[in-house]
């Protein structure tokens, strides 16, 4: 544990008494009353009501001093109470800084911006506006809207008699420049879209909690580690990285996985990845990599993908992104769900407890459905089929309460024990392998509301590096270190100014008090003529905090101004060769099958060869399955910038996906049962139950959809194709076997069911469909497939079970051949 503080923290939860200048203040915490509570009913033109009326005038004639006073003598008397500044002399030196002086009137003209706030109306209120009350921090309840029940009106309040048609000079005569309800509709329309994020621009969102498991205090004086059952709302907002807004949902992408928490310490933006490593080192490449990725100048393309030459260019040219390219070829880059994948904080950040201590650490959250992904041809054609395939999924999971959930886990390391570390912590292309550090598992993410409006919500929240709270700090990560400042700036452009942090999905629970105003957008209309610190006119509130609030950790800093790099950040392939010896040889072959199609699409012969070339350095087989793809001989190995030896690490099981099955069974999986005229109806209405009871999600596939027979099929095989699904089960029946065998969709259907790996359960003449598709009975070694399921209509329920197990294992590598045998 690190001690280098001189002086002992405490966070929000402490107790700190501010000094002040003249005498005791009891309000210095808590210098606000409770708002008033408006009761304006019902309101008409002439009067408020008389209990609204009668209420402001009791609380005036309590409020106020009975001789009418000088506006000019406002804050008189609080300014007397600071005969200068107290604080003054404690700003020089390090230390904790001391809670601000404070203090507080019975009389709240003092603090009034005017001396008609008494007044009484409608829109101003009831003439007594609360005192140290932000009432923009709250519920989204606040500000939801619903018309039901109401009439259409304009943005003015003015009721619009005709929505169908446009203020004409006649009936065929020209229209009217004065119809200013055409023009407020038609302005407003033009105007609806924002500038869309330049990276993470396509993405989905929920919200949840998240659920402490422990109380921390030892590690950290972080509001959501507090104590053990505590609950802190949360925001999370999932996104592929290079597409634009409206790109597909499977493109080979890394996939941000950022979480908003709303704390009573403010807001907390853990703003991450699924992948735990990055392509750079430096902030000052982000700009170089995003255009380089980005479709290409001179035409816009490509769309949503990096298989393109400047993409390839950069990165053969930048041997640190070796590590990352690993795992963006690796199934990690398609997952099958935002519910299966898991998400990183990819820096290492220090937590810091209220004694000032400080221990690195690494955030990891775990899916409790395991982790699991697509394969690169489903991944393909479901883009073409449903190119909203993951925000469909995660909407429809929480619509049926199978509410998403992940672990939230922590690697945590003190200064020392990363010194000895083969890798600098720091290096955001490197991981801290779990069998160095184990993970601690400390909470858990529950998603288990969508939003009421997409715009509102998923478009305007706005995460930033740079939130965080007491009991968290930044290290002196490079890339993290300018993140800090981009997504701050970001925001400022795409939401219109720096009032962002007022918009309702973006505002903390914890009260807001400070001296920032105007702007763009504006929401709150603050009291009285204060808006600087220190004060005395305002009794010096707002106030700063001292112990109370945050405070950079205070690590020495003791050598010169500099551009570089750190030593260790010159070695580029150790954790890459990591990686790919940590893999399956499924997962093995994906990643070579993955650089493979990505530089087949380059078209500069330069940049293929020294890609390889950088493969050669990461693993010889590796460079040799992607160069016999390519058509290629194998380079010499690309140089190395580092000059030592490389560490040598054992595989980390923990790298592959497959060690993630998940513990939640066939929750959430999608299953299609197949339907036509003449099939087991009965058995149909058996397998949904029993599949259901379960927690599976069925769907009835026909030739179309509406009746067949007399079932219901929710898709056809055209709009449900196979790769939308987890599973398919061919329910008997001799005719509806027949009839689906000489249909070609539902031969594809099977056919790429089994060429992804996935389960299939036959019944009695269901099996038909499969000897169509010349599916075979055995995996290539001959062995039994256990994807493959086989029963007759008396031997379902053992069938059922098998069928179960298959589908909670999600997917059957050992049938993948190159190329497929089906």
């Amino acid at each position: 544990m690190s001690a280098r503080s001189a002086t002992p923290w405490a966070c929000a939860a402490s107790s700190s008494t501010p000094p002040t200048n003249a005498s005791p203040n009891p309000a210095a915490t808590t210098c606000a009353r409770a708002p008033a509570r408006r009761c304006w009913s019902r309101w008409r033109p002439a009067t408020p009501s008389p209990s609204c009326l009668a209420r402001a005038s009791t609380e005036r004639e309590s409020a106020v001093p009975t001789s009418k006073p000088d506006p000019a003598k406002r804050g008189a008397a609080l300014a007397a109470q600071f005969p200068y500044n107290v604080n003054k002399v404690a700003e020089h030196g390090a230390g904790v800084p001391p809670a601000g002086a404070a203090s507080n009137t019975s009389d709240p003209l003092q603090t009034a911006s005017t001396a008609s706030e008494s007044a009484v109306s409608p829109k101003v209120g009831d003439g007594v506006p609360p005192q140290g009350v932000n009432p923009n921090n709250g519920p989204l309840d606040r500000v939801r809207t619903d018309s039901g029940g109401q009439v259409l009106s304009t943005n003015q309040g003015v009721a619009v008699a005709d929505n169908q048609n446009s203020l004409k000079a006649g009936l065929r005569g020209p229209a009217l420049l004065e119809d200013f309800i055409l023009r407020e509709k038609i302005t407003h329309f033009d105007h609806e879209r924002i500038p869309e994020r330049i990276v993470h621009a396509r993405g989905s969102a929920a919200h949840g909690y998240f659920e402490c498991y422990k109380e921390l205090s030892a590690l950290t004086c972080a509001a959501p580690f507090a104590a053990a059952g505590k609950r802190t709302p949360v925001f999370v907002r999932f996104s592929t990285v290079a597409g634009e807004r409206g790109s597909t949902d499977t493109a080979r992408d890394v996939r941000g996985f950022a979480v908003k928490f709303y704390s009573d310490q403010g807001n907390w933006d853990l703003v991450g990845n699924n992948i735990p490593v990055f392509f750079i080192q430096d902030a000052m490449k982000f700009p170089d990599l995003v255009h380089a990725v980005k479709p290409e100048p001179h035409n816009a393309m490509p769309q949503a993908a990096s298989a393109h030459d400047t993409f390839w260019d950069f990165v053969s040219l930048m041997p640190e992104s070796m590590h990352m390219l690993m795992w963006v070829m690796s199934d990690r880059a398609i997952p099958r769900s935002y519910r299966t994948m898991q998400g990183f904080g990819v820096h290492t950040f220090r937590l810091v407890n209220a004694h000032g201590q400080s221990q690195f650490v690494k955030f990891h959250w775990q899916p409790k459905q395991g982790t699991h992904s697509l394969v690169w041809d489903e991944a393909v054609r479901i883009s073409g089929a449903d190119p909203d395939f993951h925000r469909r999924d995660l909407w429809e999971a929480i619509e049926q309460g199978e509410y998403p959930e992940w672990e939230l886990a922590l690697q945590v390391f003190s200064e020392e024990d990363a010194a000895e570390f083969p890798f600098d912590v720091l290096d955001p292309t490197k991981i801290v392998p779990e069998e160095m550090v184990p993970l601690q598992v400390v909470g858990r993410l529950v998603l288990d509301r969508n939003p009421d409006n997409f715009f509102a919500e998923t478009e305007q929240v706005a995460f930033c590096a740079a939130h965080i709270i007491p009991g968290i700090d930044f290290s002196n990560d490079p890339l993290l270190a300018g993140r800090i400042h981009s997504y701050v700036d970001t925001q400022i452009s795409r939401l219109g100014g720096p009032n962002f942090h007022e918009l309702p999905i973006n505002a903390p629970l914890a009260p807001v008090h400070n001296n920032q105003r105007d702007g763009m957008h504006r929401q709150a209309i603050h009291r009285g003529r204060v808006a600087y610190e220190p004060n005395s006119l305002g009794g010096g509130c707002p106030f700063q905090a001292g112990r109370m609030g945050f405070m950079s950790f205070p690590q020495p800093v003791e050598e010169d101004k500099v551009r570089g790099k750190p030593e260790l950040f010159a070695e580029h392939y150790a954790q890459a060769r990591l990686f790919w010896h940590s893999q399956t040889p499924a997962e093995q072959m994906h990643i070579a099958h993955a650089f493979s199609f990505e530089l087949s699409k380059v078209q500069v012969p330069a940049i293929r060869e020294r890609t390889l070339a950088m493969l050669v350095n990461v693993d010889a087989a590796l460079a040799d399955m992607v160069a016999l793809r390519l058509g290629t001989l194998v380079p010499d190995p690309q140089p190395m910038a580092y000059a030592g030896e490389l560490p040598a690490y054992p595989p980390s099981p923990s790298l592959s996906l497959l060690s993630r099955p998940g513990a939640s069974g066939i929750h959430g999986r999608k299953v299609a049962i197949l339907v036509a005229p003449g099939v087991d109806e009965v058995m149909v209405a058996t397998l949904q139950a029993e599949l259901e009871g379960q927690g599976a999600v069925t769907r009835l596939v026909g030739p179309h959809v509406g009746m067949v027979g007399g079932l219901e099929a929710d898709m056809s095989l055209e709009t449900g194709p196979a790769v939308v699904f987890d599973a398919v089960v061919v329910p008997d029946g001799e005719v509806a076997a027949d009839d689906l065998s000489g249909n070609a969709l539902a031969v594809e259907f099977v056919t790429l069911q089994y060429r992804h790996c996935k389960p299939l359960m036959v019944v009695g003449a269901g099996a038909g469909l499969l000897a169509a598709a010349g599916i075979p009975a055995t995996l290539p070694d001959g062995a039994p497939d256990p994807g493959l399921v086989g029963s007759t209509p008396a031997d379902l329920p053992a069938a059922l079970a098998a069928f179960v197990q298959a589908l909670a294992s999600h997917r059957v590598f050992a049938r993948e051949t190159d190329p497929p045998r089906v």
